[in-house]
């Protein structure tokens, strides 16, 4: 006797409708499945456009502006500290358009931005400590590379400008 007639004795069903029920549960776990195939790419979707607005926030750092004010005091103290005890000359001269120090970072050459460390990317121009962690922890949700230079945008505070200029200092590898 084979199986399937002898589960049509025990539940006194016929073949047919064994059948019909198999199908039906067939079509209930297949309908279960999708649903959670779906849900999950609903969620995959979700945690992706999380991680995009994070990097992605238009509005300036209040850190970073509260540093620029607070480095910008500190210099004008400086300056009148030293007017004082009669050592302006060579700060004003240091200020003065003959001898203007731009107090921009010199780097010359490229830097593989996938092997790089905060220091290291703290040496190009346009990069600070908090740019340069932002850019490290973007490396690693990128699992540890990034493919393409197209990928900065997403990095809070990296506009196409600023992308035009990284090019120069970085190699993807």
């Amino acid at each position: 006797m084979k199986p399937l007639e002898k589960l049509a004795l025990k539940l006194s069903l016929t073949k047919a409708e064994i059948t019909l029920v198999s199908v039906l549960l067939a079509f209930l776990l297949l309908g279960g499945i999708l649903v959670t195939l779906r849900s999950s790419e609903e969620v995959d979707l979700l945690v992706k456009k999380a991680e995009t607005a994070r990097y992605r926030e238009a509005e300036v750092d209040s850190l970073i502006a509260l540093a620029t004010v607070q480095q910008s005091r500190v210099k004008e103290d400086v300056l009148q500290d030293a007017e004082a005890e009669g050592e302006g000359e060579e700060l004003a001269a240091e200020k003065s358009p003959g001898h203007r120090s731009s107090g921009k970072k010199v780097f010359n050459g490229t830097l593989s931005f996938n092997k790089a460390s905060s220091q290291q990317l703290q040496k190009i121009p346009g990069i600070g400590p908090v740019m340069a962690e932002r850019l490290v922890t973007f490396r690693k949700s990128k699992g540890g590379k990034v493919m393409q230079f197209q990928d900065f945008i997403d990095v809070k505070g990296i506009g196409k400008k600023k992308l035009e200029s990284l090019k120069k200092y970085f190699i993807l590898e």
